[in-house]
């Protein structure tokens, strides 16, 4: 026997897993120029009612969330928000 040769046999290496499904980004509606621009002015009307900083916002991503995704209208989003 060579000094080359082993008398263990190297096995293969296990075949390494398969990668976890990649996943799909969803893909949101959009708002109409129109929802935006109804979405402001209720947002200024709130500001000048009182609401602040992250009550604000927070009352904007519901508001944005209903709109999109449901079509409701301002109003109707916001007596759902509201209620």
């Amino acid at each position: 026997m060579s000094d080359y040769e082993s008398p263990v046999k190297i096995e293969d290496p296990p075949p390494s897993p398969e990668p976890a499904p990649v996943k799909k980004k969803r893909e949101g509606k959009k708002m109409t120029d129109k929802q935006k621009g109804s979405l402001n002015k209720h947002m200024e009307k709130m500001k000048k009612g009182g609401m602040e900083g992250s009550e604000l916002k927070s009352h904007r991503m519901r508001m944005m969330s209903k709109m999109r995704n449901q079509g409701l209208t301002v109003g109707k989003a916001h007596k759902l928000i509201s209620s």
